[in-house]
C-alpha cells in the first residue's frame, strides 16, 4: 500500500465513518460509565440498606476502579491480539449483564463481587477505545476525537448518576440499577453494529517480553510520568466531590432530596462542551498552559463549593466539572500523541493512574469526611490540586 493511500484510510473529521465513530463510542462511553457511576447518588441509601458506614459505602465504587485500574494494564496487551472492536463488543455486554445480577442479589458480599467484575469489564472498553482513536483517526482529529469520546463518557457518568439519584425516589435502589443494565444491554447490541472495523490493527502474539519493555519505554518517558501523575490527582479529586457531595447536601443547611442531589449531575453539562474544546484551546494556547488554568478553576470551583450559600456551591461544581473534563482531555490525547510507539500502554497506564486516584483518593477522603466533615474535604482536595498545578508547570516545553 503506498503512503497517500495509507493516510487517506485513516478516519477523517466529516465523513460518515467518523460520525459512525462517534456515535458508537458515544454510546459506549455512556454504558460503561453509567455501570460505573450509577452507585454514586445511591451511596446514603447503600449505608442504610446493607448497614455499613458512609466510608464502607463508597466501597462499590472503590472496587470497580481498582478492578478498573488493574484490568487496564493488561487489556491492551488482550486486544493488541484479539483485536479492538471486539474486546470492546465483549466488555459492554459482559457489563450490562453484571449490572443486572448485581440488582437481583442484593447481599453485599456479592454486590462487592459484581462491582469488582463490572469494573473489570469496563476496563475492556475504557482503555481499549482511546487505542482505537489513535488508531483508526486521523491525527489532526484525534484530539477532537478523543474530547468527543469523553464528552460522551462524561454524559454517561452524568446519566447514571441522574437516572439513579431520581429513581431512587421513586423506586428501590435495586429496581433502578436494572433499568439502567436493561438500557447498556440495548447500547451494547447498537455498539456491535455501528463501530467500523480496524482498518490499522495488526494481530501480534501477546508476548510478556515485549509487554514488559513497553512499560519501561512508557515509564522512562518524564514527560508521560508526569501526566500519569495528573490523572491520578484529577480523577481522586472528581470522585471525592461527588462521593461525599450527597452526604453533605442531606445535611443542613441544605437538607435537599434524593432528586436534587441526582440532577447536581446535570454539572457535567460543563465538561460535556469543555472536552472536545480543549483540543482547540490546546492548539491555540498549548497543552501545558490549558492544563495549568484548568487546576487553577478546579481549585476555584472547590472555594466556592465550601461556602454555605447553595447557589455558589452549584456555581463551584459547574466550574470544577467543566474545567475537569477539560483538564482530562487535554492530558489524555497528550499521551495518545505522546506514547506514539507505545500507544495502547501508555493510555493504559495513564487510566490506571487516573482510576487509581479514583480509588484510593475517593476511598481516603471518606475518612477525612467522618472526621473533619466537608470544609477539612475541601482542604484537602485543594492540597492535591495544588500539587497538580506545580507538577503541569513542569510540562512546560523547553
Amino acid at each position: 500500500m503506498s503512503k497517500q493511500a495509507s493516510l487517506s484510510s485513516y478516519i477523517e473529521y466529516g465523513s460518515s465513518a467518523f460520525k459512525a465513530v462517534l456515535y458508537a463510542l458515544f454510546l459506549a462511553g455512556f454504558a460503561i460509565f453509567s455501570s460505573l457511576y450509577c452507585i454514586q447518588p445511591m451511596m446514603p441509601i447503600l449505608a442504610k440498606f446493607f448497614q455499613v458506614s458512609a466510608t464502607q459505602s463508597s466501597f462499590p465504587l472503590s472496587v470497580s476502579t481498582i478492578a478498573l485500574a488493574v484490568g487496564l494494564l493488561f487489556t491492551g496487551l488482550i486486544s493488541d491480539r484479539f483485536g479492538r472492536k471486539p474486546i470492546m463488543v465483549t466488555a459492554l455486554f459482559a457489563a450490562a449483564v453484571l449490572l443486572l445480577l448485581s440488582a437481583v442479589v442484593p447481599h453485599w458480599g456479592f454486590f462487592l463481587i459484581s462491582r469488582v467484575l463490572i469494573g473489570l469489564a469496563v476496563s475492556g472498553v475504557a482503555a481499549v477505545a482511546m487505542t482505537y482513536i489513535g488508531e483508526e483517526i486521523a491525527e489532526k482529529d484525534v484530539g477532537f476525537a478523543m474530547g468527543l469520546y469523553i464528552s460522551g463518557t462524561a454524559i454517561g457518568g452524568m446519566s447514571g448518576r441522574l437516572i439513579a439519584g431520581v429513581l431512587v425516589d421513586f423506586i428501590t435502589w435495586q429496581s433502578a440499577t436494572f433499568i439502567i443494565g436493561l438500557l447498556n444491554l440495548a447500547i451494547a447490541i447498537a455498539f456491535y453494529y455501528l463501530l467500523p472495523n480496524s482498518q490499522h490493527f495488526s494481530s501480534y502474539p501477546m508476548q510478556w517480553q515485549r509487554f514488559a519493555q513497553s512499560f519501561r519505554k512508557s515509564l522512562a518517558d518524564q514527560k508521560l510520568r508526569l501526566l500519569f501523575i495528573q490523572g491520578f490527582i484529577l480523577m481522586g479529586c472528581f470522585v471525592s466531590i461527588f462521593n461525599y457531595m450527597s452526604y453533605h447536601l442531606l445535611e443542613r443547611p441544605f437538607v435537599l432530596s434524593q432528586v436534587w442531589i441526582g440532577l447536581l449531575s446535570l454539572t457535567y453539562l460543563a465538561g460535556i462542551y469543555s472536552s472536545p474544546h480543549a483540543a482547540h484551546w490546546g492548539r491555540q494556547f498549548g497543552r501545558h498552559k490549558v492544563l495549568v488554568i484548568m487546576l487553577f478553576l478546579m481549585l476555584l470551583g472547590v472555594v466556592l463549593m465550601s461556602l454555605s450559600s447553595l447557589w455558589l456551591l452549584l456555581l463551584g461544581l459547574a466550574l470544577f466539572s467543566f474545567a475537569f473534563f477539560a483538564a482530562h482531555s487535554t492530558a489524555s490525547s497528550w499521551v495518545a500523541l505522546q506514547a506514539l510507539q507505545y500507544r495502547a500502554v501508555g493510555s493504559s497506564l495513564y487510566l490506571f493512574s487516573y482510576y487509581m486516584g479514583s480509588s484510593v483518593l475517593g476511598s481516603s477522603s471518606g475518612l477525612v469526611w467522618e472526621n473533619a466533615g466537608w470544609q477539612g474535604l475541601s482542604v484537602f482536595i485543594a492540597g492535591f490540586l495544588i500539587a497538580g498545578v506545580v507538577l503541569a508547570l513542569q510540562l512546560k516545553p523547553r
